[in-house]
């Protein structure tokens, strides 16, 4: 059976409640046809309730950035899974690069958000990616095993099965720069093997997206790839007409 192609929008640090409400108004509009492909936004927190409402009903999900692993306590600033479950979130993103480089979470503290995700009733979004450094050096393939072992590490076989992959190479995110669909699709070919070593269905159940400078003049043939899914959409995603487009990308 085919993977059904998802397309997520990672909004970052963009787009306050106001602003974000117009975007998913737009987005409400933009999408009303789409029937193919699996849709999610995700705002920042402080959003996530005027989104949610404003796409209530169109099969457009919402989702978190970023969750802390523990359910509540002493941990001022943070949003457990649970409290974002009460908004009617679908997904959470567990270990996009930004929160490796700029806020220090490790492997461990990502498999505990991927955890804190399912705990919850949050599908994760498991981001894995090499920077500049680690390709010229020929790393890209141990950077990438890491990540996935140790973000995996203790999930059962269905949880896994449940899990979103998101490939994105540190240096293409907000570069302008993209990896040719052949480097992307090595990528991929390589995280789709790895997950052999989880019963069949594991490998060809999980979805992996692609995130790095994605836009309309790329998506179709990067999207065209056997093994990549979907995208994790950044700047592109700010805006409805391009992230639209990208969605119908996904189809063609």
């Amino acid at each position: 059976m085919a993977r059904r192609p998802f397309i997520a929008g990672n909004w970052k640090m963009n787009k306050g409640p106001n602003e974000a409400d117009e975007l998913a108004r737009e987005l409400k509009s933009a999408l009303a046809g789409n029937t193919a492909v699996d849709v999610a936004v995700a705002p920042p927190s402080i959003s996530i309730p005027a989104v949610a409402a404003r796409l209530q009903h169109t099969g457009i999900q919402v989702a978190a950035q970023d969750l802390h692993p523990q359910v509540s306590g002493a941990f001022t600033g943070q949003i457990s899974g649970e409290m974002i479950r009460q908004l009617g979130v679908a997904y959470a993103l567990c270990g996009h690069s930004e929160r490796r480089a700029l806020f220090g979470d490790t492997d461990v503290i990502v498999n505990a958000k991927v955890k804190a995700a399912f705990r919850a009733g949050l599908l994760p979004v498991l981001c894995v990616g090499e920077t500049l450094e680690q390709r010229d050096g020929g790393q890209v393939e141990a950077v990438i095993e890491a990540q996935l072992s140790g973000g995996l590490e203790g999930l059962e076989a269905d949880q896994v099965a449940a899990v979103t992959l998101a490939y994105e190479p540190v240096w293409a995110i907000g570069t302008g720069r993209t990896a040719s669909p052949a480097q992307a699709q090595e990528v991929h070919a390589f995280i789709r093997g790895w997950l052999g070593r989880y019963p069949d269905y594991v490998a060809r159940t999980v979805r992996i997206q692609y995130g790095g400078s994605v836009k309309p003049g790329n998506a179709a043939e990067l999207l065209a790839q056997p093994d990549i899914d979907g995208a994790l959409v950044g700047g592109a995603a700010l805006n409805a007409e391009s992230f639209a487009a990208i969605v119908a990308a996904a189809t063609a």
